[in-house]
């Protein structure tokens, strides 16, 4: 498996490299400083499975390179990385179609957790972001909005929930089967009603769409 970091500080891309050789010692890391390093190393790369990006290149916006390498590499599964775990730019960076997004304060557990739930086909969203809707801002002289859908009035059963709730965590279908006990094919059912019922075309945005809700989704502690 070949892995880039892309991250101008060496520290930090030695901690990633320490981190990433921890759950494969056979990946080939590949390094860059710059945008257009990274650019570089994908051309010639072009079966580079995994990117660790920084939000803040020297020469380069992260996010937009996000975008380009959606466009270009839509197969190459990237992970956003930065110094501030801040709400907007994780949505941002999900939205478009992040597999993840990890501060770089994190803990080795957590980053060691983060990139194997990411590698398995998971996405990381980091947990404080989950806790965090932020209540709408009170408008002088205006009737409040209508809340909106329960999972009921969008008829979501019981066992859709617990898929979901295990879908907010990031985690793959087989690694759902294996928390519910059920076989993929139930999964996949349950994860393409639930799209349906949000109105949404991925993962990535059901979790964005549950979020904005506000949904206090079951606790699974198996």
């Amino acid at each position: 498996m070949k892995i880039l970091l892309v991250d101008d500080h060496v520290l930090i891309r030695d901690a990633m490299r320490s981190v990433l050789r921890e759950i494969d010692g056979s990946a080939s890391v590949y390094e860059a400083q710059s945008g257009r390093e990274a650019d570089d190393l994908i051309a010639r790369n072009e079966d580079i499975a995994l990117v660790l990006l920084d939000l803040r290149l020297p020469d380069r916006d992260g996010l937009e390179m996000l975008s380009d390498l959606r466009k270009s590499h839509p197969a190459i599964a990237v992970v956003m990385l930065s110094a501030f775990c801040d709400r907007d730019n994780v949505l941002k960076s999900l939205a478009i179609g992040a597999q993840g997004f990890i501060a770089k304060t994190a803990t080795r557990d957590v980053l060691l957790g983060a990139l194997r739930l990411v590698l398995a086909g998971g996405v990381y969203i980091p947990p404080e972001i989950l806790d965090r809707v932020p209540e709408p801002a009170p408008q002088p002289d205006t009737k409040p909005d209508r809340p909106g859908p329960t999972p009921a009035e969008l008829g979501l059963t019981e066992r859709q929930l617990d898929v979901l709730a295990l879908m907010m965590e990031g985690k793959s279908n087989k690694l759902i089967c294996r928390h519910l006990d059920l076989a993929e094919p139930t999964v996949k059912n349950h994860v393409s009603a639930i799209l349906k019922a949000l109105d949404v075309n991925n993962r990535t945005e059901a979790v964005l769409a549950v979020t904005r809700l506000g949904w206090s989704l079951p606790l699974l502690n198996k």
